[in-house]
């Protein structure tokens, strides 16, 4: 499809981030043969909702895809899903540039643009220009929301924005074969608005389609709800915007390698204006306490292999019972490593940051996430040698530094 790139292009994404990573380090070579999916079992791709932060998740792709790390499973929420629709619904060698093709789409208009150069108010007046305008292939503004907020619209046009312009650039952009293909398998995250449950449709189970995305990021009041098979469906960010459980919970479980990528910082200074207060409430709300959901599913988890352990101890003849078998059901060998990686913040960056859709915002974070995950992949973490009791190894993976995250505790001392 040929198209004329008005902000950010191929040419303008560095190809090769290797040397602008302080490090240097070259990973393509090391890399693919040191995750063994043999041994290691499959990996996971999870990421979270953010809108314009959703480009340091491409970023993190392509390191994987040029270190010859391809997902068995991408899981996401919001902006998430839409990222790992594109990865799902393309062949391995056309991901990329399809990448690539949606985030040139969501850069603003040169107006925009022009706006955000002002010296003093210029990030302020685009995101302004955003809001009133919206973006071209993203969405734009319902006139008739603007008649009151009491004027009936209807479940499927409540919403101060049309996403109209969205679904048609999936259409363009993701294969509706390819996306139930299973290779990789995707699953995306969205809030039943009747109910208030999290619903996961997962191409292993369900006929997905680029409403499913869609739903997976109608994030109200901004956008309307989706209707799926009846039932309405917002933002899954609302319920979880981090939804690292879709792995755990999974049946039958499977040991792997988990890379969980985050957007929005659990930790941060004590804001001191309304201003800061806004940006460290927003981080708050979307960072989902997923470093608690950890912690209390690698409790379970060691229980699980606590059980097996003692299954195995069993004399045979008790072993064989139908009662045995049934407790021994309980426990699970599985192991995973989940590699925690947290976007960096950017300079002068605000509670705005998340349509922050300027090229110089989505390449800056594009190229944080390759040269992030690049280091991740030279330092290899689940290589390390771990406890074999332990189901789930947490690796933080934070500023350039990787250690193994001390989780949170509780008042026996057992992990929360």
């Amino acid at each position: 499809m040929q198209r004329a790139h008005r902000g950010i292009s191929q040419r303008t994404f560095p190809l090769d981030l290797r040397a602008w990573d302080k490090g240097g380090m070259k990973t393509t070579a090391k890399t693919s043969s040191a995750l063994d999916k043999a041994k290691l079992g499959q990996v996971v791709l999870v990421f979270q909702g953010g809108g314009a932060l959703g480009a340091y998740q491409a970023g993190v792709y392509q390191a994987l895809q040029e270190a010859g790390v391809e997902p068995d499973w991408v899981i996401g929420t919001s902006i998430g899903a839409i990222n790992a629709a594109l990865i799902a619904g393309n062949e391995p060698a056309r991901r990329l540039e399809r990448m690539r093709e949606f985030w040139d789409r969501m850069t603003h208009s040169r107006a925009v643009q022009f706006a955000g150069m002002l010296p003093g108010m210029g990030a302020l007046m685009a995101n302004a220009m955003t809001v009133a305008n919206g973006l071209e292939a993203f969405f734009r503004p319902n006139p008739w929301a603007f008649l009151g907020m009491q004027t009936p619209l209807g479940s499927e046009l409540a919403g101060y924005y049309s996403t109209d312009p969205l679904e048609k650039t999936l259409g363009q952009l993701v294969d509706a074969q390819l996306l139930n293909a299973g290779r990789p398998r995707l699953t995306v995250g969205a809030a039943n608005v009747q109910t208030g449950q999290m619903r996961y449709f997962d191409s292993r189970e369900d006929v997905l389609t680029v409403r499913h995305v869609m739903a997976s990021g109608a994030l109200p009041p901004a956008f309307p709800a989706v209707r799926i098979d009846g039932e309405l469906y917002w933002d899954g960010g609302i319920l979880s915007n981090t939804p690292v459980e879709a792995v755990f919970d999974d049946k039958p479980r499977r040991s792997g390698v988990v890379f969980a990528v985050h957007m929005w910082a659990p930790n941060g200074p004590e804001p001191d204006s309304i201003w800061s207060v806004l940006s460290r409430q927003k981080d708050l709300q979307y960072s989902s306490r997923a470093i608690t959901h950890i912690a209390r599913q690698k409790q379970i988890h060691k229980l699980r292999h606590v059980i097996a352990m003692l299954a195995d101890k069993l004399p045979p003849e008790t072993r064989a019972t139908n009662e045995a078998r049934e407790l021994a059901a309980y426990g699970c060998p599985t192991q995973m490593h989940v590699i925690r990686l947290l976007a960096p913040p950017l300079a002068g960056e605000d509670h705005a940051k998340d349509i922050d859709f300027s090229p110089l915002g989505i390449r800056s974070r594009w190229e944080a996430g390759y040269a992030h995950t690049a280091r991740v992949l030279a330092q290899a973490p689940w290589t390390t040698c771990v406890d074999p009791m332990e189901g789930i190894i947490l690796h933080e993976a934070d500023a350039g530094r990787m250690t193994e995250e001390s989780l949170p505790q509780t008042d026996q001392g057992a992990p929360a």
